[in-house]
């Protein structure tokens, strides 16, 4: 179980996060996770413990300032009411920055949905990244000045999802590959949402959204080598 902490932006605004500490902290590498719309909640925190059983010191921006929901309108309206570019820029960025000062010494960015759309612009806006993993989100192209990432990237993406179509996606790889980016993208035969374990059956908030077992498995696995690869 993880802890609530405090930390700095880099304007010196503070905000809180959750924290997840692997079994030996002392010098291991981070992760900042960044939440899906609907906020800091139970299903984002058990990502992070995830992380933190593999031995990484994992992160949680809480970008809504104690603010979670599970009615979609309610997690559109918290959504548009966030300003990307400064959760990305300042929000993020504090975190990246707390866990190479408190002992990290690679830090990776991942998130989910809005939370992927918001990695990639952390790849763009915090060059302290050393990789970063995008779970079906990405941010409008005209956001992402592909030559100021350096870090490099991997995606997940949901052949039918509803919320980010996977025609932009090809956009994206073309601005990529253009500006030399090293990116792993793999495309799901899914729904979005495909690896939020709570979006099932009649759990499932909004039937646009579904749990993919085996996608989710594989989308794991491929993250958790790429991170070993980069991170570690």
């Amino acid at each position: 179980m993880g802890t609530t902490i405090s930390f700095q932006r880099p304007d010196g605004q503070s905000l809180q996060g959750y924290l997840a500490e692997p079994a030996q902290p002392q010098g291991a590498p981070g992760i900042v996770v960044i939440q899906e719309w609907w906020g800091l909640n139970d299903q984002i925190r058990g990502v992070a413990d995830q992380w933190a059983a593999l031995g990484y010191r994992a992160l949680v921006p809480d970008l809504y300032r104690g603010q979670s929901t599970v009615e979609s309108a309610e997690a559109e309206h918290l959504m548009t009411g966030l300003n990307f570019g400064d959760a990305a820029g300042q929000d993020v960025r504090g975190a990246v920055q707390w866990l190479k000062a408190s002992g990290a010494a690679k830090v990776g960015v991942t998130g989910y949905c809005m939370g992927g759309a918001l990695t990639l612009l952390a790849s763009v806006l915090v060059p302290e990244v050393d990789a970063a993993v995008v779970f079906y989100g990405y941010p409008p192209l005209a956001f992402v000045d592909a030559s100021k990432i350096t870090a490099p990237l991997m995606g997940h993406w949901a052949l039918q999802d509803a919320f980010f179509k996977i025609e932009g996606l090809d956009a994206l790889e073309a601005k990529l590959a253009a500006a030399g980016v090293r990116f792993d993208f793999h495309r799901y035969d899914a729904q979005h949402a495909f690896c939020n374990e709570t979006q099932v059956g009649e759990g499932r908030l909004l039937p646009v959204l579904g749990y993919a077992p085996e996608a989710a498995a594989l989308a794991w696995q491929r993250s958790v080598d790429f991170f070993g690869q980069h991170l570690r």
